[in-house]
């Protein structure tokens, strides 16, 4: 299996190596043979080549079986004719991987403030409230006087069909619950259309149960009983807050995992940011990126029939979940280790687990 690994800014690359050394040992563990091309984007790029993200790297991405892309200093890059490149949107618009997916789920030794729970977050990734994915060119965006601003949103039916399946199909293999989270009350037609393509979409998998639930109404729902939800599937912001609302409610927001899939490509991101202000400091939480790994993995093996992938994303997943009950984790975990020993903990659980 090839993976192409972009570390990218602040803390990335130290939460990088913590991740390639869980995936060196889960590679060991399984019987995995794992083929690392690593490259440079973001800051480092932009002073190496004047671009924070080379044009080859998509051709590199597009051979590789999946690719990892640590946190990048996204509010930094503002102009792409200085080669100021947002390298997240860039490759999710470029490989138009539509579907984010965002497991949160509680871990013992960690408090649960709102109980147990395991949930995954289904966010459209290619459309909706955000003004880099709206249009073919310009922005999404528009200044009309010093005092009027317009946001456009666009909701495609094509968009919304392909999430949908893909929120269905992840239900069909868990416990048969899909929540569809949506605003279509307000925004009648656009997520009334949303609404919809979900509901048709879920007749197509026997035995689904489907609910949906109004986005404002959800914020509580999921803060008053989260163990009640499964699989949610919904519109790109929403999701956006709503996974991040998800993680921190398993115990922070370092251990949300996220996967950016397309159909025939994948991107592992960690959910949370580059953190400049610990970086270089091994204080920084790995888990994110090392979950997204496993997912990573699981959708390789899955798509490929390849079992042995998958089964080292279970146990990379199992050994983080041993680590943190044993105490082996990080201060924002409530435990003593940096960044560099968590990983080498998380891949000595790999090979015992």
């Amino acid at each position: 299996m090839k993976l192409i690994v972009l570390p990218g800014d602040g803390i990335g690359p130290e939460i990088t190596t913590a991740t390639l050394a869980v995936l060196d040992a889960a590679a060991d563990r399984y019987g995995l043979v794992l083929e690392i091309d690593q490259h440079d984007v973001g800051h480092v790029s932009l002073a190496k080549h004047g671009t924070t993200v080379r044009p080859e790297l998509l051709d590199r991405v597009r051979r590789a079986d999946g690719f990892i892309l640590g946190p990048t200093a996204t509010f930094d890059f503002k102009d792409e004719s200085k080669g100021q490149i947002n390298p997240s949107k860039f490759f999710r618009k470029s490989l138009d991987l539509f579907a984010n997916v965002r497991p949160a789920r509680t871990y013992k030794g960690l408090k649960a403030p709102v109980g147990a729970f395991d949930l995954i977050v289904v966010r459209e990734n290619t459309e909706g409230f955000y003004a880099d994915r709206n249009l073919a060119q310009g922005a999404g965006e528009m200044l009309v006087t010093p005092d009027v601003a317009i946001s456009l949103r666009r909701i495609t039916r094509l968009c919304c069909e392909r999430v949908a399946h893909a929120a269905c199909a992840l239900a069909a293999r868990r416990r048969n619950h899909l929540t569809v989270v949506h605003k279509a009350n307000v925004l009648k037609i656009a997520d009334g259309m949303f609404l919809d393509i979900c509901r048709e979409a879920a007749t197509q998998y026997p035995g689904l149960h489907v609910d949906d639930v109004l986005v404002d109404a959800m914020m509580a729902h999921v803060v008053r009983h989260p163990a009640r939800f499964d699989v949610i599937v919904t519109t790109n912001m929403f999701g956006d807050i709503l996974s991040d609302l998800t993680a921190e409610l398993s115990g922070s927001l370092g251990l949300g995992g996220s996967l950016n899939a397309g159909q025939e490509h994948a991107m592992a991101q960690a959910a949370h940011g580059s953190a400049p202000d610990i970086a270089g400091q091994d204080i920084a939480n790995p888990a994110s990126l090392i979950l997204s790994a496993a997912q990573l993995l699981d959708w390789h093996g899955a798509r490929k029939g390849e079992p042995r992938a998958v089964e080292a994303a279970r146990g990379i997943e199992a050994a983080l979940s041993t680590a943190i009950e044993a105490g082996h984790a990080t201060r924002d975990l409530g435990g003593r280790l940096g960044t560099a020993e968590f990983g080498r903990s998380i891949a000595e659980f790999v090979g015992r687990v």
